[in-house]
């Protein structure tokens, strides 16, 4: 199951939390937080709590958010060079999801950081290449990272070197 922690920006338009007391993430990565950018068109940021890799997509149709967004995550950890195999699983594990209000301030505030460069990143381009910007964003130095990989790409990398050598 994936569990998406959204933003008050980004519940009051993708509906209200559904995340239940005893809801737990059996994704490979863990949990996701999630709020809109108000671009134009909009769009969502996701960044992933373990890694604090960052997934670019459009908002619209906000109805479908989250169901478009296994594929999109699996379009980011396939730029990454993850395993075809690693990316099915963590596919096949979010076809169900839950909604919840954000619960960890060090993530909100990378998400807030990430929209600031990701600003930066699109300059005037009116339709910016999200999947490029999202890479971008994973090459950033990340405080929670520093005593592990530093950034989300190579935590990344460090993640899946771990879960396929136990296999």
């Amino acid at each position: 199951m994936l569990i998406v922690r959204a933003t008050k920006k980004l519940l009051d338009r993708a509906g209200p939390p559904d995340l239940g007391e005893e809801d737990r993430s059996t994704t490979l990565l863990g949990q996701w937080y999630a709020t809109a950018l108000f671009w134009k068109p909009q769009v969502a940021l996701f960044v992933n709590e373990t890694t604090l890799l960052p997934v670019l997509m459009p908002l619209a149709p906000v109805a479908t958010l989250l169901d478009r967004f296994p594929a999109q995550a699996a379009a980011v950890l396939a730029a990454h060079r993850t395993p075809r195999e690693v990316i099915e699983e963590e596919e096949r594990r979010m076809r169900e999801w839950r909604l919840g209000k954000t619960a960890n301030r060090s993530v909100v505030g990378v998400m807030t950081e990430f929209t600031h460069l990701a600003n930066a990143h699109r300059g005037r381009v009116s339709d910016p290449d999200l999947l490029e910007i999202a890479l971008l964003l994973a090459t950033t130095p990340c405080s929670p990272l520093y005593a592990r990989h530093v950034s989300p790409d190579r935590e990344l990398d460090g993640l899946v070197r771990t879960m396929t050598s136990r296999q």
